[in-house]
């Protein structure tokens, strides 16, 4: 479904991405995993077109959407995650979850989900579904970040580290929430620090380092390797 191939990327003088290259496929999870300041919000970010990369190509489906603008974007069918949640603090839950109503036309969306089947996936918000996104606890609000993409009928989510700052009860919902969606026949691109938590999630991981590449691992890998890579991302 998508394909990075060559992308680099700059803020000013400084190149954060150096030729990156990526797959995703369809019904698939893909977890990024790296250092703070490894580069990887800045690959979500040029994925959605928020950030322009200076070298490289992304491709949707075989299309090359390297130039388009974000909304274009969201109308293929991309949705994102950003890691500050981007919750409409003014606005109540249900309001939020209105106005996520479907951004992909029918041709490159999957079924978005209906304010129904959101409650019964996130009761949390069912109960909370007055109260503005200022009151909601963080995980709230990143179950409704969540909820959000859901109900646009994305078929490919960007997280930007949906479990960051989050209690373990919490962190096991979202994990049985991404499987869900991919059961659905959403794929997703996670970047993540939590290893084990990517393990139960992912079927593959990608290790970023100083903006490149580093290895591709299974969850084989991943268990096997953990000491070793807890140490490589400083935790």
């Amino acid at each position: 479904m998508l394909e990075i191939r060559g992308v680099s990327a700059r803020y000013g003088e400084a190149e954060v991405l150096h030729g990156v290259d990526l797959r995703v496929g369809a019904g698939e999870v893909v977890t990024l995993v790296g250092r703070n300041g490894a580069g990887k919000t800045t690959l979500l970010r040029c994925l959605m077109g928020l950030h322009p990369p200076t070298a490289g190509s992304v491709l949707l489906d075989g299309r090359d959407i390297t130039r388009l603008p974000a909304h274009r974007r969201a109308r293929l069918g991309l949705g994102y995650v950003p890691d500050d949640r981007g919750v409409y603090a003014t606005l109540t839950v249900q309001e939020n979850l209105t106005l996520a109503a479907p951004a992909a036309d029918g041709a490159h969306r999957l079924d978005p989900w209906p304010l129904e089947r959101i409650y019964d996936t996130f009761p949390v918000l069912a109960q909370r579904r007055r109260s503005p996104g200022s009151k909601l606890s963080g995980g709230e609000q990143q179950m409704l970040a969540l909820a959000r993409v859901l109900r646009t009928g994305a078929r490919l989510l960007l997280c930007d580290e949906p479990t960051e700052g989050l209690a373990p009860v919490i962190v096991r919902r979202i994990g049985e929430i991404l499987r869900e969606a991919k059961e659905h026949g959403v794929a997703v691109l996670l970047v993540e620090q939590n290893l084990r938590f990517a393990a139960t999630v992912a079927d593959r991981h990608y290790l970023l380092a100083q903006g490149r590449i580093a290895l591709t691992l299974d969850n084989a890998a991943v268990r096997s390797r953990e000491a070793e890579l807890l140490t490589h991302l400083g935790l």
